[in-house]
């Protein structure tokens, strides 16, 4: 059975609603979207590069962890699945911090996102070569210091490809 999300207003309201995350995108509805960045005592933060079979974004390189936030579901409870399902992550809500919140909206290909996403960060320490990466979202993992992610997106992105970019 298809992922079942809470349909929202332009405004970031529960319309009562329900809808396949597929239908959400066939027809642009409003939903929330979590995303993650686990920071570790480095200042690196932990990035997934996305599978190459993914429909939007494949092979690049993305957030920690992410999704849409499942029907009835709180955006702490979305990420603390997320990093479970995709990278075998164990999350407890005393590890999270919610950080901000901005409204999204593109489109790609046949697909239009509009989301409210909620921004999270989780201070831990993880050895990589015993995560459990969910292959149909995740091809790697690997560690990029905190400083060369703000250089990358101050300097517009130049220069990353989709081999290294972020």
């Amino acid at each position: 059975m298809e992922e079942l999300v809470d349909v929202l207003d332009e405004r970031g309201m529960y319309t009562g609603k329900t809808e396949t995350r597929a239908n959400c995108g066939k027809e642009g509805l409003w939903h929330k979207a979590v995303c993650v960045f686990i920071i570790n005592s480095k200042s690196q933060v932990l990035l997934q590069k996305r599978s190459a079979n993914k429909k939007t974004w494949p092979n690049m390189w993305d957030v920690t962890a992410g999704g849409n936030v499942l029907a009835g579901e709180f955006g702490f409870q979305a990420i603390i699945r997320e990093c479970k399902e995709e990278l075998g992550i164990e999350l407890s809500k005393n590890d999270i911090t919610f950080i901000g919140s901005v409204i999204s909206t593109n489109k790609k290909g046949d697909i239009i996102n509009n989301y409210f996403n909620e921004y999270y960060i989780a201070n831990k320490e993880i050895d990589t070569t015993k995560l459990q990466l969910q292959k149909e979202e995740v091809s790697e993992v690997k560690w990029i210091d905190k400083d060369e992610i703000i250089e990358k997106i101050r300097d517009n992105y130049n220069g990353i490809t989709d081999k290294e970019g972020c």
